[in-house]
């Protein structure tokens, strides 16, 4: 059986330390990862194995990354006035500085900073992928000023007239992390007309397209797309992204809060009971974690990322029965 395989890997917040599990187990059973996609969380170890890392380095980089200094607070700091002001003056709690800077250096240091660092040239790829298409990393975001899922690098071009090679992975990433009324939407602009688009969280329309590296050109793929999948508890998760959103307001922001996640997993759910999606997917039980439970201990962290490890074991171990 081959050891090369795609990865598509799914968002939830701090509960994407499982799915960091999950891929450092796959990277130690000795797999080797061509291609990644990922949405909001699920972008940032997609990012990191596109760039290169290994199993060694993902566990570093998910140690460095320090869970309490991500929801960073806008001037003035006082806590819960800082986050009402903000999300009164820029529809969201707090800015998401600090993860994008984080992975722009973690970045860096595997020697990736623009996507052209990540140009992918295999004659053996799709006969129907486009130029713009052929990188080793996909970030899902939505275009909410047009209503679209946005494929980053892909629409950089089509979309926005922008060159993928000039384009900061980072900053694509960040648009990816930007979970409504969480943290601050990104704004990207089309080049020349400066027309700005307002970039929020994929996972409002896509939070696991487990099929985005399938052929379209009738050639049989050369290695398997596996995805990683967190979706049976978030919509719980969703309750503690704002207080706007929590049980007990005023119906209609009760409302709110259902359509919120309805968006974010309605599509999906319906999309894993499908036995072609279902049979490729390391679903992970992440139970009793939120999606911005930030202030996990050491050992509530270990154990979360221990989750993901196990049921990537348990996965590989169906397909060898196969």
């Amino acid at each position: 059986m081959t050891k090369e395989i795609d990865l598509v890997l799914e968002g939830g917040g701090v509960k994407g330390l499982a799915t960091a599990g999950a891929v450092i187990q796959l990277l130690e059973s000795g797999y080797t990862c061509q291609r990644a996609a990922g949405t909001s969380v699920g972008a940032i170890a997609a990012a990191l194995v596109a760039a290169g890392a290994d199993a060694r380095g993902l566990r570093a980089a998910m140690e460095r990354l320090q869970l309490r200094k991500i929801p960073d607070r806008t001037i003035p700091r006082a806590r819960g006035f800082s986050e009402g002001f903000s999300l009164l003056t820029a529809s969201s709690l707090y800015k998401g500085d600090y993860i994008r800077d984080w992975l722009f250096d973690e970045l860096k240091a595997l020697g990736v900073v623009t996507f052209k660092d990540l140009r992918r040239e295999d004659k053996g790829d799709d006969a129907n992928l486009t130029d713009e298409q052929r990188y080793k990393l996909v970030v899902m975001a939505t275009d909410v000023s047009r209503g679209l899922l946005l494929r980053l690098p892909w629409d950089y071009a089509g979309l926005f007239n922008r060159p993928p090679d000039d384009e900061c992975v980072a900053d694509a990433v960040r648009m990816s992390l930007s979970i409504p009324f969480y943290f601050r939407p990104c704004t990207l602009t089309r080049i020349p007309t400066g027309e700005p688009s307002v970039i929020v969280d994929g996972g409002v329309l896509s939070n696991f397209a487990v099929e985005i590296f399938d052929r379209t050109d009738g050639e049989k793929g050369r290695w398997p797309t596996w995805g990683v999948s967190l979706l049976p508890d978030l919509p719980e998760g969703l309750r503690a992204i704002s207080p706007l959103l929590g049980p007990g307001f005023v119906p209609p922001m009760e409302l709110m809060k259902q359509v919120v996640a309805t968006a974010f997993v309605g599509h999906d759910q319906t999309h894993m009971n499908r036995p072609d999606v279902r049979d490729r997917t390391i679903e992970i039980d992440t139970t009793g974690v939120g999606i911005t439970d930030f202030r996990l201990s050491p050992e509530e962290r270990s154990a979360l990322l221990e989750k993901g490890r196990a049921a990537a074991k348990t996965f590989l171990a169906g397909r060898k029965s196969e």
